[in-house]
């Protein structure tokens, strides 16, 4: 492992300059970055293609979503005030002991592994959020590439040394490793004592093997791993006496949008028998049929769909509801499917709370709304959760809102979690085994905060403090200055 080495030292050597650069200097290299990853055009998309079976409308669309991240975090770092920056100025005279001058504000841990994810080549994988991320904070990075899409990656690891090189970073702020499908180059990059903090976007196992890694490294590291779950959707009984004909023409969509390789897939459904459960069920299953099977992005991915589906649907209790009419057209493609159980089933048996990845949804048809309670209460942290209901729904059933609250990042209202958009409000990581730290998000601008950490610097002198902390606030950042937000 000389190479992983060689890597991670120059990655060192890089944040020793890389840290000191001010926000309006890396903001050029990011918006670069973005440059010089549409300037491979329709050519970086055709690969993609090829590589990860996505169609061209949506790796566009990735593409897009990519660059703009990009662009995103370019301008956040030209305004400044992500620093959080905060002041409490000296009190000299103050009883019965003197206050010392006290300044605040983030800075960058050090060099960042990320490891690329198979279901998103662009957005989650070698330039995506938690590259650009790490870049914004003033941390270097070192990308293992997916196999799943190795072509793309090396494309895009080109296009970000290109831009690096366009822009004057220091030799080794952006780093690229070929690793394959070696849990050896892995194992070498989150242990390297270089290493800083880890970046994963996975399968749970994967996931948690990283973060178990890190611990146990003489210097335990922050492993920032994005794992998925089951994202269960909650079916009021309000709401389905009005709408339940709508309510499963929406999710019979979202269910197999993209094949169900969505980490925020909705693979839990959870209701009250009775007559609208019935008429939501068969409408989705009418739905489902009509949908046609999908090839998944690898085999390896297929191969885990069809075991995992095999199993859940082979468990005492439950009903396969509807599969896919339309045959199969290649060996890898994973076909719709619709099953269910009872809630005194699904209770009883925890193989059934796992994760599907794939066109795949469980219905679990509870006798009441206490039922319905037990059954979110024995779920584990998850990204999303939704509620189909209306507001005398929620109004009546607070306990359920509230237990949906504490195990979800997002909660979602009469909508679907499929989609994730890119912004400040968006929160996407939520308690474990969902992602090893639900505090953060992995999108947006706000997951910059898992590469940096506070500091403070006490009484010195105003021309030797960084600009973001200074009297005189150069940078005309927002601050919490004794107290009071200020300018």
């Amino acid at each position: 492992m000389q190479e992983i080495n060689q890597i991670m030292l120059q990655s060192s050597e890089a944040f020793k300059k890389y840290r000191k650069l001010s926000g309006k200097q890396k903001a050029p290299f990011l918006r670069a970055i973005a440059e010089e990853i549409e300037a491979l055009g329709m050519d970086l998309v055709q690969t993609a293609m090829q590589e990860a079976n996505l169609p061209e409308a949506r790796l566009v669309g990735e593409r897009g979503r990519t660059t703009t991240q990009l662009r995103m975090f370019a301008d956040m770092l030209e305004e400044g005030s992500w620093v959080d920056a905060r002041i409490d100025t000296a009190k000299p005279d103050r009883q019965p002991l003197p206050k010392m001058d006290l300044r605040k504000m983030l800075i960058p841990t050090g060099p960042v592994v990320v490891f690329g994810a198979s279901n998103f080549p662009f957005a989650f994988s070698t330039a995506g959020g938690d590259t650009a991320s790490a870049l914004a904070s003033g941390c270097p990075v070192v990308v293992k590439g997916h196999p799943g899409h190795a072509k793309t990656s090396a494309m895009v690891a080109g296009a970000i040394e290109r831009a690096a090189e366009r822009t004057g970073m220091p030799a080794g702020t952006f780093a690229h490793v070929d690793g394959g499908d070696g849990f050896e180059v892995g194992k070498a990059l989150v242990m390297h004592p270089q290493t800083k903090a880890v970046a994963f976007t996975g399968s749970f196992g994967g996931g948690k093997a990283l973060f178990d890694m890190a611990n146990q490294r003489p210097e335990p590291i922050p492993v920032f791993s994005e794992m998925g779950s089951i994202n269960p959707v909650v079916l009021m009984p309000e709401k389905m006496s009005q709408d339940a004909e709508n309510v499963a023409l929406t999710y019979a969509g979202s269910i197999t949008v993209g094949v169900g390789q969505f980490c925020t897939n909705p693979g839990l459904i959870i209701g009250i028998e009775g007559t609208d459960l019935e008429k939501f069920l068969d409408v989705l299953s009418d739905e489902i049929e009509k949908i046609a099977p999908g090839t998944m992005l690898n085999a390896g991915i297929y191969k885990n769909y069809d075991a995992k589906r095999t199993i859940a649907l082979a468990q005492n209790g439950v009903v396969t509801e509807s599969v896919s009419k339309i045959s199969k057209t290649a060996e890898t493609q994973g076909i719709p499917t619709v099953a269910s159980v009872s809630g005194d089933i699904f209770l009883a048996n925890p193989t059934l709370h796992q994760e599907v990845f794939g066109p795949y949804s469980l219905i679990v048809k509870c006798k009441d709304l206490a039922q319905l309670t037990e059954v979110l209460g024995h779920l584990e942290g998850q990204l999303t959760a939704t509620l189909m209901a209306t507001e005398n729904d929620l109004k009546a059933n607070e306990e359920i809102v509230d237990t949906l609250r504490n195990m979800s990042g997002r909660l979602n209202f009469n909508n679907v979690p499929t989609g994730v958009e890119v912004c400040y409000g968006l929160q996407h990581g939520g308690p474990f085994p969902s992602t090893t730290d639900g505090r953060f998000t992995s999108v947006g601008p706000d997951a910059i905060k898992r590469f940096v950490r506070p500091a403070t610097y006490q009484s010195f002198p105003e021309d030797l403090l960084p600009d973001e902390l200074k009297t005189s606030n150069p940078l005309n950042i927002w601050r919490i200055v004794d107290g009071e937000f200020r300018k």
